[in-house]
């Protein structure tokens, strides 16, 4: 199955791809260069900012909810204007934000992370109608905070610990109930789970950060299925498209050496695939 180019953008930290379904466009971040990125009618657009931003929910067809270094803020894509919703660990220099995503209930998650992936310097909160909660801590690179078809769990990772988990949820607010338990185990295969979505069959895409792939499992954890790409540092994928059928992938070059810069020239590209599955659809984020 072919892989092409979306964006010839080179990306330091590509990262938090986002289809807007109303818009019919692609929304992703470079971390490092504190950026968010627009793809719509095959023409490309930006947005600086003075912090880092790295995930974004979709509020309505103007406006995004983006997370930052310090907190989230409403965004209006006409103006370029904020308005800040709430802080996140606002009062500590050594972090920002990672991963994250809209859940089912117009909630959504945001992992933090130290900017230099200090050991267990992160966490996952929840913000859900005005009540921003911690729910995981200790953690040092939250990743992969994604749910599945049913609104009845959740999935997030710590990419170091290389396990994503599976945490169950109250049907009535989505809030976490019980204990998270292993989901996959990729320390025996040394894998390092990054960014991932389910797709409408309740099949889980895991983006693999060094292992040159999307690779999706079964909801027992069974691999079904490998899509490679031309570069190692794969970060997150969503699901896209008129007919939610194209797989999208940002992916980074930091950290690569020359002699890999010059073998990965496609290297913080973002990527698209067609497939023959079709994807959920974003959860729109409800303030």
């Amino acid at each position: 199955m072919s892989v092409d180019v979306v964006s010839t953008t080179n990306c330091s930290l590509g990262e938090g791809p986002l289809w807007h379904p109303e818009r019919q466009g692609l929304f992703w971040f470079d971390i490092n260069a504190k950026t968010l990125f627009c793809r719509e009618n095959d023409a490309e657009k930006s947005w600086s900012f003075a912090d880092h931003v790295s995930a974004a929910g979709w509020i309505d067809r103007e406006t995004l909810l983006i997370a930052s270094e310090t907190g989230l803020f409403r965004f209006d894509m006409n103006t370029a204007s904020r308005e800040p919703i709430c802080q996140i660990e606002s009062d500590n220099p050594v972090t920002r934000s990672n991963d994250g995503r809209a859940d089912p209930w117009g909630g959504f998650w945001i992992g933090t992370m130290g900017k230099q992936a200090e050991r267990s310097a992160g966490a996952i909160y929840r913000y859900y109608r005005g009540e921003l909660r911690l729910l995981f801590e200790g953690l040092t690179i939250p990743n992969a905070i994604s749910f599945p078809p049913g609104g009845e769990l959740a999935c997030f990772a710590d990419t170091r610990r290389q396990q994503v988990m599976r945490q169950p949820l109250d049907p009535a607010d989505g809030w976490p109930k019980g204990e998270a338990e292993v989901y996959l185990d990729l320390t025996r295969e040394r894998l390092n789970p990054d960014g991932a979505v389910w797709d409408a069959d309740g099949y889980f895409w895991n983006a693999q950060w060094g292992a040159a792939r999307l690779a999706r499992y079964d909801a027992n954890g069974k691999l079904d299925r490998a899509v490679g790409l031309p570069v190692s540092q794969v970060s997150c994928p969503a699901f896209g498209g008129a007919d939610l059928d194209l797989l999208f992938a940002t992916t980074a070059s930091e950290g690569l050496s020359e002699a890999e810069r010059r073998a990965q020239p496609h290297a913080g590209q973002t990527f698209v695939s067609h497939q023959q599955i079709t994807g959920q659809m974003e959860h729109r984020v409800v303030l």
